[in-house]
């Protein structure tokens, strides 16, 4: 059994990594804001994770053997904790995101390589505090908090850059139902010209890989997405047989693009990952169970 700590994210993906971190026999501890609950029987404390002072406090005489971080999004954040948790946690998990790689365009699937860390400018100025601004880079934030824990971690490190995610009836993101919605209707979906696959992962196989590398003993970034990327075509032709109605795409040289579709190729290798030892699924034996957790059948 270990100790492990959960740094927000208990929706989605990340409640059930607390489920099955709790089913592997861990002692678990989530750390959040308190604007949500936590699961009966699960230790809660109350800190904002921007308070370097609320945090020392209220982990004052505490230690883990793990920690995962799931809502890591700036350097300031990764700074803070890296002072917080050197000497507090074995292992630090933080769940990272294909959006690094925004500025790859390649033909083949990137490689945890093609991202220099080493080179990557740190920037943990007063902009990083705006809530807008760190939506609007968000892989930006990403890439730097990662650059931030890389260098001469305090601890066992690794990133888990996540594909993005489908399944789940509490998927939040709304995605999958921009493109029900328009399906439905009929109405047209916007696409670049030249429109990439992506790289998917499905909801529990997301939080399944996370409680492997809590477990795990490798460092660095790694990877984190089923076999098989997907098109745009593949997941509309998918939410219409669920929900009826017609796909209709419509090209577009500039301007907003609908949610899953790219004009650049940056979809992820997850052969580090296999070589490690795990398994990932391919995503055409998810995909229908994923949309219709999401949007439902037709008539529902």
């Amino acid at each position: 059994m270990k100790d492990v700590l959960v740094i927000g994210g208990n929706r989605y993906f990340g409640k059930r990594l607390i489920a099955l971190l709790r089913e592997s026999g861990h002692r678990i501890t989530v750390l959040n804001r308190g604007s949500s609950g936590t699961p009966e029987g699960i230790e809660h404390l109350v800190a904002d994770r921007d308070d370097e002072s609320a945090l020392e406090s209220v982990l004052a005489g505490r230690s883990f053997d793990a920690v995962v971080d799931q809502v890591c999004y700036t350097p300031r954040q990764a700074e803070i904790a890296r002072r917080v948790f050197g000497t507090r946690a074995r292992r630090y998990v933080m769940t990272s995101t294909v959006e690094v790689y925004e500025y790859e365009d390649s033909a083949t699937p990137v490689a945890e390589d093609a991202l220099d860390l080493s080179a990557v400018t740190v920037d943990t100025g007063p902009a990083w505090e705006d809530p807008a601004y760190r939506e609007a880079h968000y892989g930006e934030g990403k890439r730097q908090a990662e650059a931030v824990f890389a260098a001469a971690p305090p601890f066992a490190w690794t990133s888990v850059r996540v594909a993005h995610v489908l399944g789940g009836s509490d998927d939040f993101t709304g995605r999958l139902d921009h493109y029900a919605r328009r399906v439905r209707a009929g109405e047209p979906i916007a696409v670049p010209v030249v429109n990439r696959p992506a790289t998917y992962v499905y909801v529990e196989e997301i939080a399944a890989f996370l409680a492997w590398a809590v477990d795990a003993e490798f460092t660095g970034p790694v990877n984190a997405h089923s076999h098989g990327p997907l098109t745009t075509a593949e997941i509309c032709a998918e939410v219409e047989k669920r929900v009826g109605g017609r796909t209709v795409f419509r090209e577009v040289e500039v301007g907003e693009v609908s949610p899953f579709s790219f004009a650049r190729s940056y979809a992820m290798d997850n052969s580090r990952a296999t070589e490690l030892g795990y398994s990932f699924s391919h995503s055409g034996e998810w995909l229908a169970r994923a949309v219709a957790e999401t949007v439902g059948r037709s008539g529902e």
